[in-house]
């Protein structure tokens, strides 16, 4: 673990062109919690802790913990470990479930059991996974290394994490007709198709479920339910755009599915503490 810190503290404000799916977060002061939408992807914590809320599941990994996201969820996350003596240093790396989905067959019937599975998971990462996120981490350093051994590298960390006590999750969701993996076309349509009307029903007969277990499955794996999903995701893009775009409150409010941009404001104004248009980048 210590081995990753000076690494990452090289990268902690510069991006990563030789690994542009990893990148390193320092703070030097704790923050306020901040809406988001976290994608699969394992967080390293390498300094300090963060706070991590998916509807009433809270997650607090500290330093030498990995926080594992198998799902896109939205939360609410602060950093509550760094002060001006000791920042706050995470190494992230986005998951690509592709990769793990080839990799699932090939290891199907070696796969250890399937317990404890939750879509926010705070371990201690295994001895294997601490290597060799170490070993793709140094490839930044060299761009031929990176394109030449990286994609092997990274075969490796998605094989460790599904193979690992952390992967149950991951396990789960590469398992066909699992309810992890139905969730997660239901919420790979809901985010292709937000700015349109969505009908729960027939979401779930979709991806072949019944409207209660649709429901019951989706707050377990989300943190929230299917409504209040729709909405996150609809106010977090509208968020995003607003800080991009110079498009009006009211157009931005049509563009990301709302019918009255009244209810938007009132909406916006609920989730991120400030009406929109005061939430411009």
């Amino acid at each position: 673990m210590h081995s990753l810190i000076p690494v990452c503290e090289t990268y902690a404000r510069a991006a990563l062109p030789a690994l542009p799916n990893a990148f390193v977060l320092e703070k030097a002061v704790p923050t306020d919690f901040e809406a988001t939408m976290y994608s699969p992807v394992i967080c390293l914590i390498l300094r300090g802790a963060k706070e991590t809320w998916s509807g009433d599941h809270c997650a607090r990994p500290t330093a030498g913990d990995a926080l594992l996201v198998s799902h896109h969820v939205p939360v609410r996350s602060r950093i509550i470990g760094a002060g001006p003596t000791q920042t706050y240093l995470a190494l992230v790396l986005q998951l690509d479930l592709r990769l793990m989905r080839g990799l699932y067959e090939q290891v199907a019937d070696h796969l250890p059991p399937t317990r404890d599975a939750t879509p926010l998971l705070v371990k201690t990462p295994d001895k294997s996974v601490i290597d060799v996120l170490g070993r793709y981490m140094a490839l930044a350093e060299n761009p031929l290394d990176a394109a030449v051994l990286g994609p092997q590298v990274l075969q490796e960390i998605h094989y460790r994490l599904l193979m690992s006590d952390m992967g149950a999750m991951l396990r789960d969701l590469m398992t066909v007709d699992s309810h992890a993996s139905r969730v997660a076309k239901a919420i790979g349509v809901i985010r292709s198709r937000y700015g349109s009307p969505i009908a729960i029903n027939p979401l779930a007969a979709d991806v072949g479920m019944s409207p209660s277990s649709f429901h019951t499955h989706f707050k377990h794996i989300t943190g929230t339910t299917p409504l209040q999903y729709i909405k996150d995701v609809r106010l977090i893009a509208a968020r995003d755009l607003l800080r991009t775009q110079d498009d009006s409150v009211s157009a931005v409010s049509y563009a990301v599915g709302y019918e009255s941009p009244t209810h938007f404001s009132r909406d916006f104004a609920r989730k991120f503490g400030q009406p929109p248009s005061r939430a411009r980048g």
